[in-house]
């Protein structure tokens, strides 16, 4: 069996998420029971990420490093039983470090691209970045969808893929397209829009600071169509390690079986984006 159909399945259904209003995803298919790698050969893994994508990967006051990313790489060192290092650089050099060895894995929310997956190879998606529209929360919109949706002003960023889907989909919204993610957002809480439509990991986090002021509350969703926002989010790894690909996938599974990703994500997502 190819390792697409074998383990990239992903189920659109949410995890269980018992008293929590905001279930985490659940990327995994729990009936394909992967086999526990061979890690003799691996003795220590090398995780590269960037410190500037909070809460993904950032630096604390500190000087250590913290966020999902971060905190999803020591876990799955802690499965594998496996010692890990976790080291900081610029974003825009991560793909050649890893090429030229200077680590042996990325856990930095690269997404995979047909120009990345050219270099490089990368493990299931451990997140993807679906689409979602927000509405304020005193908004009498009822849902967001074509038909509550007609006639209503929509704002998106421009250009964006988000603003390709919604007039290939949503053709009796109007459409008002903004510069930037600031733009649009300032729009919607003061009322200049009836919805936004954007990136649901951006808007989530948005959404639990507090520059939204609680003003706003997603609507409707998830949008996960691929073909407008990209294949998710994956562990990069060097083509010639198929060993080391393998065990990620086999922790990332484990860690979602246990629950040790569900409470991760609601961690450092306190509004979720699915």
């Amino acid at each position: 069996m190819s390792r697409a159909l074998a383990f990239l399945l992903i189920v659109l259904a949410l995890g269980s998420s018992v008293g929590r209003a905001d279930p985490a995803p659940r990327l995994w298919d729990p009936e394909l029971h992967l086999d526990k790698p061979d890690l003799s050969g691996l003795r220590a893994i090398r995780f590269l990420t960037s410190d500037d994508y909070p809460p993904l990967n950032f630096e604390r006051g500190d000087g250590s490093l913290a966020g999902f990313n971060v905190d999803i790489a020591r876990a799955i060192c802690e499965e594998l039983v496996i010692g890990c290092t976790i080291q900081a650089r610029r974003f825009d050099t991560l793909v050649d470090s890893l090429v030229d060895g200077k680590g042996d894995a990325v856990a930095a929310s690269l997404a995979e691209t047909p120009a990345l997956r050219a270099r490089i190879d990368f493990t299931a998606p451990y997140y993807t970045t679906p689409a979602r529209f927000v509405a304020l929360r005193a908004s009498t919109l009822p849902d967001a969808t074509p038909s509550t949706l007609k006639g209503r002003k929509v704002g998106v960023i421009a250009g964006s893929a988000h603003e390709a889907y919604l007039r290939a989909f949503f053709p009796g919204a109007e459409i008002a397209a903004f510069p930037q993610f600031a733009a649009l957002t300032e729009s919607l809480s003061s009322g200049g829009v009836d919805a936004a439509f954007a990136d649901g990991l951006t808007l989530s986090i948005w959404l639990a600071g507090s520059s939204s002021a609680d003003c706003c509350a997603f609507k409707g969703g998830p949008y996960t169509e691929s073909k407008f926002f990209g294949e998710g989010v994956g562990i990069a790894v060097r083509k010639e390690d198929v060993a080391l690909r393998r065990a990620l996938d086999w922790a990332l599974a484990r860690l979602t079986e246990k629950g040790t990703y569900a409470e991760l994500y609601r961690k450092h997502f306190p509004v979720g984006f699915y």
